[in-house]
């Protein structure tokens, strides 16, 4: 899987939102300026070479509906996020978060709390 620009992220952003649609259909959920027609259509077609769309042809219409889900990206960006800024450390996230990000402490208990139930159902 190949990461995102920041345009390809926003458009597969709507197209996991709404399943799938056409080109104004896109348009229609993209907050303003809205970009041109053509701008959204380059790039889903760019989003489908890349193998994370794909359409189906309705008369001279196309229906596009995304290939990849919405978590199975999620899980890419952060794993990719983790190696690249945090050398795949969770305590160095953890403490970015609560230095760099100002994460109040009853949030810090929160992610403890979920960590260890996600410990024990492994075990």
């Amino acid at each position: 899987m190949r990461e995102l620009t920041k345009a390809e992220e926003q458009i597969m952003l709507i197209l996991w939102e709404i399943g799938e649609g056409l080109v104004k259909d896109v348009i229609d959920k993209i907050t303003p300026p809205k970009p041109a027609y053509n701008t959204v259509s380059t790039v889903i077609r760019v989003l489908e070479s890349k193998g994370f769309v794909d359409h189906r042809a309705i008369g001279n219409s196309h229906i596009y509906f995304p290939l990849i889900t919405e978590a199975a990206y999620r899980h890419f960006a952060f794993d990719k996020v983790m190696h690249t800024y945090f050398e795949n450390n969770y305590q160095s996230l953890v403490s970015f978060l609560v230095e760099e990000k100002n994460i109040d402490m009853s949030e810090l208990d929160e992610i403890i709390a979920l960590a260890e139930q996600l410990k024990n159902k492994k075990l």
